[in-house]
């Protein structure tokens, strides 16, 4: 059983920077992809990004590129999204999500994923 435990959000105006940090409670942190969803109200939790187990490989939903970094520390259980330029559309409560390596998932879709922290609240005002 892995425990994630999202951070880091908050209220920010548009434009402005964030950086979203989610801790696990695995004991081989390195053994799992790790991803980030968010779901804003009325909507489905959306792909924002994944980091394979090594940390190098990642992808990101065309909404974000080039503004988001999705990044980890294998030796603090940490997987860390920087957000800059940030947009009001981009308003959510944001989730840490984790799966096991040998699963083989892409981790684009959130059905790849066995484990799911509680959320964070991020708005973006205009």
């Amino acid at each position: 059983q892995v425990q994630l435990v999202e951070s880091g959000g908050g209220l920010v105006q548009a434009g402005g920077s964030l950086r979203l940090s989610c801790t696990a409670s695995a004991r081989t942190f390195s053994n799992y992809r790790m991803g980030w969803f968010r779901q804003a109200p009325g909507k489905e939790r959306a792909f924002v990004a994944t980091i394979r187990q090594s940390g190098d490989s990642t992808v990101y939903a065309d909404s974000v590129k080039g503004r988001f970094t999705i990044s980890r520390d294998n030796a603090k259980n940490t997987v860390y999204l920087q957000m800059n330029s940030l947009k009001p559309e981009d308003t959510a409560v944001y989730y840490c999500a984790a799966v096991g390596s040998w699963r083989l998932r892409t981790g684009v879709s959130r059905n790849d994923y066995e484990y799911w922290g509680q959320g964070t609240q991020v708005t973006v005002s205009s």
